[in-house]
């Protein structure tokens, strides 16, 4: 796909990965739309990038449905929805499991991501084309200690990415996972503070080089899976 004058939504587009996607999406000449809880922090991250922002939950049916309203009162069309919005939290052995924790980042991490899929997912299918992102984590591979909630919602969305890539392939559909590794972001921390970059870990441009190849990469072909490992983190 050439990025040049494509639309594309990013979740959880003022940090992180999400912020560091927009950017390369725009470098590319690409109109960008993110989302993000903290209202004054997206709007300074949007001026920054040049991109729309919009005030949303992925985890609130209402504000996935006024996302997409958004959209298609100012976009003609959508190229693609990076799936990038997601917490942490949970962490716990499974004699210590807390059922509210688990639904708090499922809400997110699964029911919020098939909701804002869904509605993607309507429009590709109408336009046949487009390209769904969806960022898991290398915790979708493989369990560890103490990660039953976390590690279950991502593999919960790898599940549903390989759902989704059924579905809608005979509609010219790309859906692609992309799993990285340790990254130094805001991710985990309630404060949403960015943690200093480590010169032996992943940096979120790294991710979002990521992301934007596999979106050029021609349509008539998709990744359908990718994870990306720090070399050596230790």
């Amino acid at each position: 796909m050439n990025l040049q004058d494509t639309y594309h939504l990013v979740t959880g587009g003022s940090a992180g990965i999400g912020k560091a996607t927009a950017a390369a999406l725009r470098a590319k000449g690409a109109h960008v739309a993110i989302t993000g809880r903290d209202e004054a922090k997206l709007r300074r991250v949007a001026e920054s990038l040049g991109a729309l922002p919009i005030h949303a939950d992925v985890a609130q049916a209402e504000d996935v449905e006024r996302t997409y309203q958004i959209l298609e009162e100012q976009w003609p069309r959508l190229d693609s929805l990076v799936n990038n919005a997601g917490i942490g939290g949970g962490h716990a052995s499974i004699d210590e499991l807390d059922i509210e924790a688990m639904r708090r980042v499922y809400d997110v991490n699964v029911f919020g991501a098939a909701m804002m899929g869904q509605k993607a997912a309507q429009i590709f299918k109408r336009q046949k084309a487009g390209c769904l992102i969806n960022i898991a984590s290398t915790a979708a591979l493989k369990g560890y200690a103490k990660g039953t909630v976390y590690s279950s919602s991502k593999w919960a969305l790898r599940g549903m990415t390989q759902c989704w890539q059924a579905d809608l392939r005979p509609f010219n559909v790309r859906v692609i996972l992309i799993n990285p590794s340790e990254v130094a972001t805001a991710f985990g921390d309630p404060e949403r503070k960015e943690r200093t970059a480590a010169p032996n870990k992943l940096s979120s441009e790294e991710i979002a080089h990521t992301i934007v190849a596999a979106l050029e990469m021609d349509p008539r072909g998709f990744i359908p899976e990718l994870a990306v490992f720090a070399t050596n983190p230790w």
